[in-house]
């Protein structure tokens, strides 16, 4: 080829290192070379860690653009900051022999803070945080952004204990300090260690010449890794670790997926065949995403973005699994329960016909008497899941509706004798009550528990509050304003509901399952 081949990369030392390896490799196979450095957005935006500028490719995409507009024949990056789907028109061309793939530890001073609860380490990495937090979760990051000279020199001014760094990028340019540490307890980042050339698919030429200077084994590991990476839809912005080495003719993997704080963890790992490797990746994939993967990427990608939905009752995690991906959202409990004595004189006969309107109130009863001491001839629930409870703890069930007020007309219509023992709480604000008694019904109330508002200021930012009862409601205008659309569970809450919103939505069942569905039907 007699044309020279202008290798862009970026200007720090490096990128220069690694370009310049590339360009000694292609000189001794005769070609003519020229370095074209390339300043890019993650080199002038240091004030900020990389997954809060909120783009992948940052280190890439400056040279992407140079390469598209022929202001240079390849570009040379570290393949771990390469986004796992290339721009349309360039493609890899090779990949280099792998250097070290491990993290390092540089100390500050000494490693005697690895054994206390305190200390604080250095890192912009959100996959590192995330190990680190997840290894020493009592430990303090801070932020550290920058080349690696200036990284060093950060961690010589401030007053930390130490800082991770990449062992290839360290090592290559000379700065590894005789006492650091390489952490191999912590999964590397997909591809680290591995330089990476790219092309123009259409520049037939020059990839065939940098097919040369390709390491087969490296390429078949780091594509793995990479296929792992991608198939999770993750980027530098999610802390997922992955590696891949072939050791007698057989290729193992190991991948991580965390919580942003590292207190959730999904390990995998796989052996297969070299030549029967190729489902390693989807396999190991789809076993992290099956064993809550697909949730922790959700709350990741959602990080950033403002809560819409909020839940007036702590989801389960398989609830907050049944959210359409386009719902933010957020949960806590808004109200406070807190079980009674109930007296033995409530129960010291046969009661005829008992009412019970909430799994509370059940659980209060179970924890006052053992099943044998609650003498109930007929009892009357609200709720399919409260009926569920009472007849595994209590007893059979006459009766249930899906609320308080068709209970009320069943209980007028059907119900043997003109007295009902009602176990209800100290803030019941159904209409049970007064439609019994206007039909001529005895109600005899037990508080059976306490009900204590405790909502939290939402911001206004809000469009949707999913409401179970009435009392989550008055709780949330203890601290909020009635605006959006309230999401409710049944008639009962939407009638508190309606007398404060003005758009109001109510589940075709009464289960959170059905109050969920509701909300994505919303936003779908």
């Amino acid at each position: 080829m007699s044309k020279i081949i202008r290798i862009g990369t970026r200007d720090s030392e490096l990128a220069l290192w690694q370009a310049k390896i590339v360009q000694s490799q292609l000189e001794t196979l005769g070609h003519k070379t020229q370095l074209v450095p390339v300043k890019s957005t993650g080199d002038l935006v240091l004030d900020k860690p990389l997954y809060e500028l909120g783009i992948t490719g940052i280190f890439t995409r400056t040279l992407d653009i140079a390469m598209l507009n022929h202001d240079i024949d390849i570009a040379v990056h570290s393949l771990k900051d390469v986004p796992t789907v290339l721009p349309q028109g360039i493609v890899q061309a090779a990949v280099l022999k792998r250097g070290n793939v491990h993290d390092t530890l540089i100390f500050k001073d000494n490693e005697e803070f690895l054994s206390s609860k305190k200390g604080v380490v250095a890192t912009g990495s959100l996959r590192r945080r995330a190990q680190w937090l997840n290894r020493f979760p009592t430990h303090t990051i801070v932020d550290l952004r920058g080349n690696v000279n200036s990284r060093l020199q950060k961690l010589e001014d401030n007053d930390w204990n130490g800082a991770i760094f990449a062992a290839a990028g360290i090592g290559r340019i000379g700065l590894r300090p005789e006492d650091a540490i390489n952490l191999e307890w912590m999964v590397p980042a997909p591809a680290q260690g591995a330089i990476m050339i790219t092309a123009l698919q259409d520049d037939e030429d020059t990839r065939t010449i940098c097919k040369e200077l390709n390491h087969e084994e490296t390429e078949i590991c780091t594509t793995i890794e990479r296929e792992f990476l991608n198939k999770l839809e993750g980027g530098c912005t999610a802390p997922i670790g992955a590696l891949a080495y072939i050791k007698n003719e057989e290729v193992t993997f190991k991948g991580v997926l965390l919580s942003t704080d590292g207190s959730k963890r999904i390990d995998v790992t796989r052996v297969k065949k070299l030549g029967e490797h190729h489902d390693i990746a989807n396999f190991c994939a789809e076993f992290v995403i099956e064993r809550g993967g697909k949730r922790l990427m959700d709350v990741i990608k959602n990080s950033n973005k403002k809560t819409t939905v909020y839940s007036t009752k702590t989801l389960t995690e398989s609830q907050k699994l049944l959210f359409h991906e386009k719902v933010v959202f957020d949960s806590t409990d808004f109200i406070k329960i807190s079980l009674n004595r109930i007296h033995p004189r409530f129960l010291k006969n046969e009661i005829k016909n008992v009412v019970i309107t909430s799994k509370n109130a059940v659980e209060s009863l179970i924890t006052n008497y053992s099943a044998i001491e609650l003498q109930f001839k007929n009892i009357y629930c609200v709720g399919r899941r409260t009926k569920q409870l009472v007849e595994k703890k209590i007893g059979k069930v006459t009766h249930s509706e899906n609320s308080a007020k068709k209970l009320a007309h069943y209980l007028v219509e059907y119900m043997e004798g003109n007295e009902v023992t009602y176990f209800c709480s100290d803030l019941r604000l159904d209409d049970l009550p007064t439609i019994l008694e206007e039909n001529n019904i005895k109600v005899n109330e037990v508080e059976a528990y306490q009900t204590k508002f405790d909502a939290i200021k939402l911001p206004e930012s809000i469009e949707g509050i999913m409401f179970y009862s009435p009392s989550t409601v008055q709780s949330y205008l203890e601290k909020n304003k009635a605006h959006g659309i309230a999401f409710c569970i049944g008639d009962t809450t939407a009638t508190e509901a309606k007398k404060h919103f003005k758009d109001v939505r109510v589940s075709k069942v009464p289960t959170v399952e059905s109050v969920i569905e509701l909300v994505n039907e919303h936003y779908i």
